[in-house]
C-alpha cells in the first residue's frame, strides 16, 4: 500500500484536487469519493508513463 498526499477543494458542485507531487495535473469529481478515484487513476497513468512530460517536485538540501 502506498501513501500519497493530495490537495483538494470544493468549487461549486465539484471537488477539485491534485497529487502534491504532481501539482500540474488537476482532476475533479462530483463527490470526494469520485475525486479520490480519479486521483488514483491519475497516479496510475503517471507512474505507467502514459502521461508525457511529468514534472516532479523534490527537495534540495544545500549545505
Amino acid at each position: 500500500m502506498q501513501k500519497v498526499k493530495y490537495t483538494y477543494w470544493r468549487d461549486g458542485e465539484y471537488y477539485l484536487g491534485f497529487l502534491n507531487d504532481y501539482p500540474d495535473y488537476v482532476t475533479q469529481g462530483y463527490s470526494k469519493e469520485e475525486l479520490l478515484a480519479n486521483l488514483t487513476e491519475l497516479l496510475k497513468d503517471i507512474e505507467s508513463g502514459e502521461v508525457p512530460f511529468v514534472r516532479k517536485v523534490e527537495e534540495l538540501v544545500v549545505a
